[in-house]
């Protein structure tokens, strides 16, 4: 058995602490949160035996040798340091820091300490992006002329909803930051890198109200982003990313080539997880449902989707360390998809398109 730390306590205790209890070859044995007394009560309500609220105190137990972040995400590079320097294994919750440059740093870390590093980016588990991949992989489309991404939400849609971290650039908020991160390292996976993009953002609610104070404050961070791509392979790729729009079609990826068209997506908006369907088409035929097979299906399913692709998240990182082997998705992905983040708003600010450098250039420099 593994022994995991859960550092954060959000998302770590909604999908990180069900999910580890839940996997063969992990056990929870210590959580984190500032307030020691909320980090008590969550180690009580899940039999966790040690309750910190430094990381330091996390770090010196012996029995942690895996940490998982989950904090926000101005956060998380102070923190994976300190994991990484202690030479515990980590997992990190994305975006994976604030900029491209802390990322790198982390890599580079990661790779000296010799622990395996992993980066949540679970679309890359999911039964639909699965299939979908493969059939990407197969020559199914043959040469691609066009990708279209369209990730819709309401999550952000109440103008009600209160000001918060997420309202503030320097401490990672943003659409681009939630969803964009993935977005760019499912692009990486399915399409390979980036040659140039060009972004603009907007914010439709520019101002919310401060929980403590009562004030309205301004939000700096994006709610809706306009990405267009031009992939290494000449492939133009548009991206539109909304987290305050309600639409019934959430998360649509569609590829069309010369040989035929593949389609994946979801209505499901309670659940960015369960819902993926996969359709395709050779010209002038119908789109045709393709049955994802049992081979990719989740051994089982949990109320909340994100548990069941974390679990196999927690898979791959679980036999990276079991085997001393560095794994898919690693930091390295991480830095990537924070790249074309940093990009990406380089773009927005000058209203221009931007060069993508290859990850081996920007990790070399």
């Amino acid at each position: 058995m593994i022994g995991v730390a859960v550092v954060g306590t959000g998302f770590g205790q909604k999908v990180h602490i069900p999910g580890f209890q839940a996997h063969p070859h992990t056990e929870v044995v210590a959580v984190y949160n500032r307030d020691l007394d909320k980090a008590k009560a969550i180690a009580q309500s899940y039999n966790i035996p040690h309750a910190c609220n430094t990381l330091a105190d996390i770090v010196r137990l012996q029995e942690v040798q895996a940490v998982s972040i989950s904090t926000p995400p101005f956060l998380h590079y102070e923190m994976a340091k300190a994991v990484l320097k202690a030479g515990k294994h980590v997992l990190l919750e994305k975006p994976t820091t604030i900029n491209a440059a802390e990322a790198k740093e982390l890599y580079q870390l990661a790779q000296k300490a010799g622990v395996i590093a992993a980066v949540d980016f679970e679309f890359r588990f999911v039964p639909g992006w699965q299939l979908f991949s493969e059939l990407l992989s197969q020559g199914y489309v043959g040469s691609k002329r066009l990708i279209r991404i369209d990730w819709l939400g309401s999550s952000r849609a109440d103008a009600a909803r209160p000001w918060n971290w997420y309202s503030l650039k320097d401490q990672g908020g943003g659409a681009l930051g939630s969803l964009g991160s993935h977005t760019f390292d499912y692009i990486h996976w399915l399409f390979g890198p980036v040659r140039k993009l060009s972004a603009h953002f907007s914010t439709a609610i520019p101002q919310r109200r401060d929980p403590s104070s009562g004030e309205l404050k301004p939000v700096e961070t994006d709610d809706t982003c306009m990405l267009m791509l031009e992939l290494a392979d000449g492939t133009p790729c548009q991206v539109s990313i909304s987290a305050v729009v309600h639409a019934s079609r959430t998360h649509w990826v569609e590829v069309y080539g010369d040989r035929g068209t593949l389609v994946l997506g979801s209505e499901n908006q309670k659940d960015y997880i369960h819902g993926f369907r996969v359709w395709a088409s050779q010209p002038g035929k119908p789109l045709t449902e393709i049955e994802i097979p049992n081979r990719f299906l989740f051994p089982k399913n949990y109320s909340d989707g994100r548990i069941s692709a974390f679990i196999r998240v927690v898979d791959q990182w679980v036999q990276g360390i079991e085997r001393k082997q560095e794994i898919l998705p690693s930091l390295r992905e991480g830095v990537y998809s924070q790249l074309l983040m940093d990009l990406s708003h380089e773009s927005n600010a000058t209203s221009s398109w931007v060069d993508v450098p290859s990850l081996e250039e920007f990790l070399a420099h």
